[in-house]
């Protein structure tokens, strides 16, 4: 399990797409690879620079909302590299929507109207602004899919209590609210994203990434009224069309179902259309950046030597 990896390391955990190193009592390495997952599996091939761009989208979103909430991040040595806190998360996703696509549209297409003790309205179409932003939390399963569940529930189980979720649901809103007014400025509409929380002490982090294209789903502003009206689809960055393409091809990470073949030509689709999302949302031209893993593990033993206690 690399246990031995690090200087002071005293945990190693496999997610579906980061590798998260537990430094003694109080830090955590993560790193971000180039695997990427759908419908909570694992796809068998990885995504050139996919782990540069959710690592820097990330820190630059961290950076940008520290005066909405705390959030875990203390460095970031490497382009795939993120180290800080290390707080005891909160066994729920935070999962927020401006509009009605992906997951909350097609249980609205099933006939429910109440998603994760949220009521949608009526008469709504696909992509479809709110009224207002709705938070549909789900567990955050260790293995398997994660589940819907609503507050209440939530307060029942004991996965935070009343005072905590109200903060949860405080912070989950207004780093909505800015997520949609960074995106507005490039040209772009957040149309849902999900936060991770944890907790040190009596303070509540923000945890993981936040506004990237794993954890978010974005339009193109330009035309989208046009599109809604005229009926077509609209144009979108995110890894949604990842999981059209399975879907497509009969794989929803059920039993029995095979991943179909991911060519080197879809690969490198995937590739673009991630860094096509980084440079539309920070602004500025992505720039590769080649390292090698014994330059990425030194930069990382050097950042651990100068953590405070």
């Amino acid at each position: 399990m690399l246990i031995n990896k690090f200087p002071l390391q005293t945990g190693f955990y496999k997610g579906k797409v980061r590798d998260v190193y537990s430094i003694g009592e109080n830090w955590l390495v993560m790193i971000a690879s180039n695997r990427i997952s759908a419908f909570d599996v694992i796809l068998p091939r990885t995504i050139p620079y996919k782990g540069q761009v959710l690592n820097q989208i990330a820190a630059y979103m961290l950076q940008n909302t520290l005066d909405i909430c705390p959030n875990w991040l203390h460095s970031s040595p490497a382009p795939q590299v993120s180290i800080g806190r290390k707080c005891i998360p909160f066994k729920i996703e935070m999962v927020v929507r401006g509009n009605l696509v992906g997951h909350a549209w097609r249980t609205y297409q099933k006939g429910d109207r109440l998603l994760c003790g949220a009521t949608i309205p009526d008469g709504l179409k696909e992509n479809d602004f709110f009224p207002s932003p709705i938070i549909t939390p789900s567990t955050k399963a260790s293995e398997g899919h994660d589940e819907d569940i609503s507050p209440a529930e939530i307060i029942a189980q004991g996965l935070a209590t009343a005072e905590e979720w109200a903060i949860l649901e405080r912070y989950t809103l207004a780093l909505f609210e800015r997520g949609k007014t960074i995106a507005a400025k490039r040209g772009l509409i957040l149309a849902d994203t999900k936060y991770e929380f944890g907790k040190l002490g009596n303070t509540i982090y923000l945890m993981d990434e936040i506004h990237t294209p794993d954890s978010s789903r974005y339009f193109y502003a330009d035309g989208f009224e046009e599109r809604q009206t005229s009926g077509d689809r609209q144009k979108q960055l995110s890894k949604e069309f990842v999981r059209e393409w399975l879907i497509a091809n009969n794989f929803m990470g059920k039993e029995g179902q095979t991943v179909p073949e991911m060519t080197d030509e879809w690969i490198q689709t995937i590739s673009k259309r991630y860094i096509e999302l980084y440079e539309k949302i920070i602004g500025a031209s992505f720039i590769p950046i080649h390292i090698t893993e014994a330059e990425i593990d030194a930069r990382i033993i050097e950042s651990i030597a100068q953590l405070p206690d």
